[in-house]
């Protein structure tokens, strides 16, 4: 029989299990997300990564705290397109933004493969994207955001002009976000950006940037949040602090590969910043529901000179920033994800930029919205340890940067240790060239073993066919109105050349006529060029010249210099002076406005000396 106590008791128990129960069965608040992603720091720029020259003792930290990956890619070499593959999940080709265009005036939202180009050109490459389209893309930002995520960019953006921004695209505070590919004015304020705090004159712009994350780490302490934390640095324009710029003025050694004062500045301002974000995540009690991400966009740049050296140097890795090698695309990587990445390990897991995005929902438990396109996969099982095969990943770069190392139109697979790398239309037949790599014993890429392998080189190849029409690609394709190089000189779409009778002959067809030459020694700073030539033509001519400075477009009117010809029929000489700086590269004449037919005999580059350096003589079958 029960007694009244002992009811009462049994009630007690009852109404705290009931009291108690609503606490216990509440849900787990979603954890926090910080993704930081720098820009142009190269995989070898860290001290967890082998650097000797550079410090970066908060970034080692930060790698320390969660799992480093050795082999995390980006999807494209260069900056905008990754961008646009993580926060879409999405292979930069699927997605035609395949070239750093987002700060361009020019809007192009439907890229093409032109059908043909000018005939010095052999090679026709797709257009691509200057913008990130707000209403085709759900980001993983907005599906956080309307999961009740409190949403954060700050610093580079870089997918296009108002109103394809940051704001539009679920970030609700943004900082910075706009269309600079680099820091809006440069490193130290005053800035031309509005959505950047006004702030003292001679401010850094990581400094600024980091006060903002710190704050909004405070102030959303208290609920859900995501911080795109995406640094302008250390990408150019070249500049540091002066103290730290001394610092490692005294440390450069020309024997180690990485020597440059000045970005070792400007890493170790990034590092410093980082090391504060961390200090916040931790006095604020965050560190232990927040996720941290950190990637790169590309490789690091080795091709401007800054103190009189590259900015950094990739070394074991082949190329950099804009290359399809290794350099360009293998990333420095880290997530830390309390209660699953074990601190301190290092895992070989293949990872791809497009693989964020799904990585970010599954450790969120958050699913994507129906009908979402996902080229990546979720790496859950990797972070936690597991065995994972996530398949190989693709890079497809249809395009031909100004870099020493660049290949041209390019598209790799990588496959386990495997890399095989096609290159479009590079052989003299037209037909591709292949470079096969085992990057398990040659992480340089230095012994191409496609010869050796053909069977392999041929299922690999059939694997980049599938994922270029998996996702639709923009391809480059032979040039219909191509022709070859005559005495080393391509000719305009509006000019056909022809060797007779002793002269370069050229026929103008429309009101843009040039003809072009890459084939020029090395010179710099006062030249001349002299030229004898005949035009039954009109208009003005100009002399234009290329030089080796990365980026550069080819044959811009600030590298340039005119003259006036005589359009008569008659033979007549011409002298044209003109100053480069840099190394002369290419070279190229613009004779006339109009159609009509002229003639060259003989046309000859000195230096400010006179002394005769290159000639091109015409006039080997009889001089007129």
């Amino acid at each position: 029989m029960t007694t009244r106590r002992q009811f009462l008791a049994r009630m007690g128990a009852g109404l705290t299990a009931l009291a108690v129960a609503p606490l216990v069965a509440a849900p787990k608040r979603r954890p926090n997300l910080v993704f930081i992603l720098a820009d142009d720091l190269g995989w070898m720029d860290t001290n967890a990564y082998g650097s000797t020259f550079y410090e970066t003792p908060n970034l080692d930290a930060l790698m320390a705290r969660g799992m480093r990956f050795t082999q995390a890619y980006a999807a494209n070499p260069l900056c905008s397109p990754t961008r646009a593959s993580i926060l879409t999940g999405q292979y930069p080709c699927r997605v035609r933004f395949t070239t750093p265009a987002g700060h361009l005036k020019e809007e192009v939202l439907d890229p093409i493969v032109p059908e043909r180009g000018s005939p010095g050109q052999r090679i026709v490459e797709p257009q691509t994207r200057t913008r990130l389209p707000n209403e085709e893309y759900v980001t993983y930002a907005e599906v956080m955001r309307d999961a009740g995520y409190h949403t954060a960019f700050m610093g580079k953006w870089h997918l296009g002009r108002d109103p394809y921004l940051p704001d539009n695209q679920g970030f609700e505070v943004v900082i910075g976000g706009r269309e600079h590919p680099g820091p809006p004015g440069g490193y130290f304020s005053p800035w031309s950006c509005p959505t950047l705090p006004k702030v003292p004159d001679g401010r850094h712009i990581c400094d600024v940037v980091t006060d903002e994350a710190c704050k909004f780490l405070h102030d959303s302490k208290d609920r859900p949040f995501l911080l795109n934390l995406w640094y302008y640095d250390v990408h150019a324009p070249f500049q540091g602090k002066e103290d730290l710029i001394e610092k490692y003025r005294r440390k450069a050694d020309p024997a180690n590969p990485q020597h440059c004062p000045t970005m070792g500045a400007m890493i170790e301002a990034l590092d410093q910043n980082i090391g504060r974000v961390l200090r916040t995540i931790d006095e604020e009690g965050l560190a232990e529901n927040t996720i941290l991400i950190l990637f790169s966009d590309n490789g690091g740049n080795m091709y401007n000179v800054v103190d009189s050296t590259s900015p950094t140097n990739n070394s074991p890795l082949r190329g950099g920033k804009a290359t399809i090698y290794e350099g360009g695309t293998r990333e420095p990587c880290a997530v830390i994800w309390p209660g699953a990445t074990r601190p301190g390990t290092v895992s070989d897991q293949l990872l791809s930029s497009v693989d964020w995005y799904p990585t970010i929902l599954a450790m969120l438990d958050l699913d994507a919205q129906p009908g979402t396109i996902l080229d990546g996969v979720s790496l859950v099982p990797a972070l936690r340890g597991q065995p994972f095969d996530r398949g190989p990943i693709f890079c497809h770069f249809p395009h031909s940067p100004k870099v020493p190392d660049a290949v041209g139109p390019s598209t790799y697979v990588h496959r386990g240790d495997w890399k095989l790398i096609r290159i479009w239309f590079d052989n003299p037949d037209g037909s591709h060239r292949y470079e096969l790599y085992n990057l398990a014993t040659d992480i340089g890429e230095q012994n191409n073993l496609a010869p050796q392998h053909p069977d392999l080189v041929r299922e690999l190849d059939a694997l980049i066919d599938q994922h270029l029409r998996d996702t639709v690609a923009l391809c480059p394709k032979l040039n219909p109105a191509y022709q070859p190089a005559l005495a080393g000189w391509h000719a305009s779409r509006d000019a056909k050349l022809e060797l007779k009778d002793g002269v370069l002959a050229l026929r103008s067809t429309g009101g843009d006529p040039y003809f072009h030459t890459d084939q020029v020694p090395t010179a710099t700073g006062n030249l001349v060029c002299r030229l004898r030539m005949r035009s039954d033509s009109k208009g003005g001519a100009a002399l234009y010249w290329g030089t080796d400075a990365p980026g550069e477009r080819p044959f811009h009117r600030s590298r340039m210099v005119t003259w006036d010809p005589t359009h008569d029929g008659a033979w007549h000489e011409y002298e044209i002076p003109f100053a480069i700086n840099g190394q002369l590269k290419s070279f190229r004449l613009d004779p006339s406005t109009a159609p009509g037919d002229l003639a060259f005999a003989w046309i000859r580059l000195f230096d400010e000396t006179s002394k005769l350096f290159q000639e091109w003589d015409f006039a080997a079958l009889g001089n007129p």
